[in-house]
């Protein structure tokens, strides 16, 4: 039985025992679902603060040769119903009353007296040394009713476009931050009793103890409504035990199938063209790399919602799942519980895939066994914990050694990091001496092909310009992407054909076949004026 089944049923047995109830108060019963949403109120009889203590509603007004009629439930004092019989009675007026169920009684009190809609201010992001703003949403926070806080600091960091929020234990009290652009700023401080409200709101909805002394994992989702929409939220949970109390990081997913789509992440066509052409190819090993928060995620799921067509079986390896895709047949590996990507890989194999994407390849066994499906008829895909597409070769080699299996397996690696954007307020100027210095030297070794269209002679650069619209000049995040295609040399050096063969060595020879290196794609955003040094410098 559903819900809904489980809501009527409960009113029917409601209405029962009310219909027994009048026989014994000697009022005639009256059943109302059939018109309580629907009848006119009848306006000016009764005030609504006698109707909620007396419990006792108007139905019809007298006049003419209509007479008053009043719905009362088991609740209303007997007395008054005694006392306004005959006070309409003395008036000549008839006056009936009828018995209706507390349910009933509910709803057209909703029509009556509607509940206001509070609006509580906007959170606004502090900027560095900023505490007026940050005391400003501590007393919003403070404010806001005990069943809504939950939802509301969630709908705040969803429409500040955040994607985590972290809760923090402190001495005297708790902190709030979230993550906005990849940058992490203060947002409010609230008392434990606002955090302790909370947090048992996010256990129950997470499934996480508060009362546990281990880390934990948990998950949730939330719809989002906002400006005539609605959008799907995902919401991982991590907490973990600290010195003054448990704090939480909540990652937040914006769920939005439609936005996983590789025209959409801010590549160059040139970028894009390398990507099609080697997933277009039934087998391989593609590889992104990076660091957490870098949208190694997102690339995945645009690359696999790309191939998601009806003649291709895709199957994926998640820990946790954070899309889901229409299509695609998505299994969680629970490694915190013994589960592993190796076993689970080994086991989909059997189910004949045509795409595979391991979330991460963690070890050895992995790492082996997503080798040997992608050279076996299968597109595997997987992410891989490395500083660049040149060390990932490195540090795999430092994982499973020399696999000459590997060289003919492996195809793209792709290395990624995201950087803030400029917002159209931003001012140009001209570069520094210094600047300039180091523009030409990281674009020193770049072909000429690769730098058409750039003026290295009159280098000019933007500053962020602070608007009430972008508080930090910046407007939302973009792509930086290392892409290293697999050629003849480079897989010389994965077999081991190249003595002591390290990341340098790697990086030197994609290079020399046209690879650009992610500090020099910072440095061409720069120059395009979509980002600045200074964030390329923090970032890369």
């Amino acid at each position: 039985m559903n819900e809904d089944e489980v809501q009527l049923k409960r009113r029917e047995n409601e209405e029962e025992a009310t219909r027994n109830r009048a026989r014994i108060l000697g009022l005639p019963y009256l059943d109302t679902r059939e018109f309580e949403n629907e009848i006119p109120l009848v306006k000016d009889l009764l005030d609504v603060q006698q109707m909620h203590q007396d419990f006792i509603i108007p139905l019809q007004k007298g006049g003419g040769e209509e007479h008053y009629q009043f719905m009362v439930t088991s609740q209303t004092p007997k007395s008054l119903i005694e006392k306004m019989r005959q006070e309409y009675t003395d008036e000549g007026e008839r006056t009936d009353f009828f018995l209706i169920s507390g349910s009933a009684y509910k709803v057209f009190m909703l029509r009556y007296d509607p509940p206001k809609q509070v609006h509580y201010d906007d959170i606004k992001i502090a900027g560095e040394g900023d505490s007026e703003t940050i005391a400003s949403v501590s007393q919003t926070l403070a404010q806001v009713s005990t069943e809504k806080v939950f939802d509301f600091l969630i709908d705040q960091a969803d429409k500040l476009g955040a994607s985590d929020i972290h809760i923090e234990n402190m001495r005297g009290e708790i902190r709030i931050r979230m993550r906005v652009d990849g940058i992490l700023h203060p947002v409010a401080n609230i008392d434990r009793d606002r955090y302790r409200i909370f947090m048992g709101e996010l256990s129950s909805r997470a499934n996480v103890s508060m009362a546990s002394n281990k880390p934990q994992s948990g998950h949730m989702q939330k719809e989002i409504h906002r400006d005539g929409a609605t959008h799907l939220l995902n919401i991982r949970v991590e907490t973990v035990p600290t010195m003054y109390g448990q704090d939480a990081v909540l990652r937040l997913f914006n769920f939005d199938e439609s936005l996983l789509n590789l025209d959409l992440l801010g590549l160059s066509g040139e970028e894009l063209k390398e990507i099609r052409e080697v997933i277009s190819h039934p087998r391989g090993l593609v590889l992104m790399v990076g660091p957490t928060g870098s949208g190694k995620s997102t690339t995945l799921y645009s690359i696999l919602n790309a191939l998601n067509t009806s003649d291709r079986k895709i199957i994926t390896l998640e820990d946790p799942i954070e899309y889901g895709i229409t299509g695609i047949s998505q299994i969680p590996i629970h490694t915190n519980d013994g589960g592993s990507f190796a076993e689970g890989l080994r086991s989909v194999l059997r189910l004949d895939p045509d795409v595979v994407m391991v979330g991460e390849i963690r070890d050895a066994d992995t790492a082996k066994t997503a080798i040997q499906a992608s050279i076996t008829g299968h597109l595997v895909l997987s992410s891989f914990h490395a500083n660049s597409s040149s060390a990932a070769f490195s540090r795999m080699i430092d994982l499973i050694g020399v696999n000459p299996i590997f060289s003919s397996s492996i195809r793209l690696v792709m290395a990624q990091r995201l950087v803030r954007k400029l917002a159209d307020s931003k001012q140009e100027r001209p570069a520094t001496e210094a600047e300039a210095k180091y523009i030409r030297e990281v674009l020193a070794d770049a072909s000429q092909e690769k730098l058409s269209g750039v003026n290295l002679d009159e280098i000019k650069l933007y500053d962020p310009v602070v608007t009430e619209e972008h508080p930090f000049g910046f407007d939302g995040r973009t792509v930086i992407m290392e892409q290293l295609i697999v050629s003849d040399d480079i897989q010389a050096f994965i077999r081991g054909d190249v003595a002591d063969a390290n990341t340098e060595m790697i990086e030197a020879a994609a290079k020399k076949n046209g690879m650009l290196t992610l500090e020099q794609k910072g440095v061409l955003a720069v120059l395009r004026g979509e980002t600045t040094l200074e964030e390329v410098s923090r970032v890369i």
